[in-house]
């Protein structure tokens, strides 16, 4: 099959009409979670509240991304973003109804959270599995550093726009807002079409549809493919230690560095600003053959970062601010570049499962690497995990260096053929 009506010339036009949709979306939801987060913080003052709140949020990213995976390879995509952006809109409404009568408890904001992660996890699925179809191959690792640069800005701008609406105006208008960038990212796609994977809702159609079957050829995929394998286990090991890491932030900066509140938010700002450079720095690249052994580099890189805050003296607060900028900047480009290969070489009727396999395995590893971190950091001291950390890093990105599967992507995915955007197995009407 070919695509109809989806011209190279237009795509920019089409695709950044939705993805700024999705922009705006996406710092309404960081602001509404900032606002209900510290609304628990408020009422309960209790670190089991936060706790729970985390786990509601974090479960169904590790369960339902499997499934939302395989049903996002054989579902019309721009229609399960719609319904998930509708249905994360709807359950906004509802607690905006609850907090209107007063009637709101805390079990309510455990169930928002939960919808909403439910429908996070289907739509970036399906974004991200409509950008590799919507996007020519030579502009994804561009798109990768503007999704990384959009992310960073929403880590540092909604925290305090948030903040800020919190101490002035009701929490109804601050769902409003998120209801509201909710309904402009769901318009575009109301009016643009994505490409749909023709065979795949025929057989569908046809009665041959297996969920778990699905879900066992996607893990069928990435076990053959030994390259996406790696990358997906390089993804999952750098989460698995750096994200304790960052977790550990705080106690750093008060105990190792004896700093206070100020200094943590410094961090954080950096932090915030490191990732919106890297993501620009990406999204500026004309384009790079060896994308694999870039993304190495970077992962050693942030390895090398990670174990200077470790080995930073007391005294020298200044190297932590640097080594933040390092990590921070470094992450989105290799990351970009990780998962930009992935939407090249992955085939559209199973880039869903692809990467719904990444995202999973990535936050199952969260809570592992905090329950090993707590304690060693406990025994050892907080700068002992930085430094197994960042050494874990730098020698994870020296041996993939050596790893022919890993580097033969980069060959892999030079002979791709959609960079003209002619998926095979694609149809596109021009609009609906």
């Amino acid at each position: 099959m070919r695509m109809i009506g989806w011209h190279v010339d237009r795509w920019k036009s089409r695709f950044f009409t939705i993805w700024s949709g999705q922009a705006l979306s996406l710092f309404g939801s960081q602001i509404l979670q900032f606002a209900l987060i510290w609304w628990l913080t408020e009422t309960s003052g209790s670190a089991t509240v936060l706790a729970i709140s985390t786990l509601v949020a974090l479960v169904p990213q590790i369960v339902i991304t499997p499934l939302a995976g395989a049903l996002v390879d054989r579902w019309d995509r721009r229609k399960v973003m719609i319904v998930a952006d509708g249905a994360i809109a709807l359950a906004a409404l509802g607690l905006a109804l609850l907090f209107g009568f007063n009637a709101i408890k805390i079990w309510h904001i455990y169930a928002v959270i939960f919808v909403r992660s439910i429908g996070g996890a289907f739509h970036w699925t399906a974004m991200f599995a409509a950008t590799a179809m919507m996007v020519p191959n030579e502009s994804l690792s561009r798109i990768a550093g503007l999704n990384s640069a959009m992310q960073g800005a929403a880590t540092l701008a909604a925290p305090l726009i948030g903040a800020v609406l919190y101490a002035t105006v009701s929490m109804q208008a601050i769902i409003a807002i998120d209801i509201l960038t909710a309904a402009l990212a769901i318009l575009p796609l109301l009016l643009i079409a994505i490409p749909k994977l023709v065979a795949a809702q025929a057989e569908a159609t046809a009665g041959s549809f297996t969920l778990f079957r699905d879900i066992r050829e996607g893990i069928r995929y990435v076990w053959r493919q030994t390259g996406i394998l790696s990358i997906i286990f390089i993804a999952m090991v750098l989460n698995f230690v750096a994200f304790p890491a960052f977790t550990l932030l705080p106690i750093l900066v008060t105990k190792h560095f004896g700093r206070e509140a100020i200094d943590f938010a410094t961090l954080q700002s950096v932090m915030g600003a490191g990732m919106i450079a890297g993501g620009l720095l990406l999204a500026a690249w004309k384009g790079l053959k060896r994308r694999m052994v870039a993304a190495m580099l970077g992962l050693m890189l942030q390895g090398a970062g990670i174990l200077l805050l470790g080995l930073a003296p007391v005294g020298m607060f200044w190297l932590a601010i640097v080594t933040v900028v390092v990590f921070s900047t470094i992450n989105p480009i290799s990351n970009g570049l990780l998962t930009s290969t992935i939407q090249v070489i992955v085939p559209p009727d199973k880039i869903g499962r692809v990467f719904s396999l990444l995202s999973s395995g990535c936050q199952l590893m969260s809570p592992l690497g905090l329950a090993i971190a707590g304690p060693v950091a406990e025994a050892f001291g907080v700068t002992m995990w930085f430094i197994l950390a960042g050494g874990a890093s730098i020698m994870l990105g020296l041996v993939a260096l050596f790893i022919p599967a890993i580097t033969r992507l980069d060959t892999l995915a030079a002979k791709q053929s959609r960079t003209s955007i002619d998926a095979v197995g694609t149809e596109q009407p021009p609009f609906n």
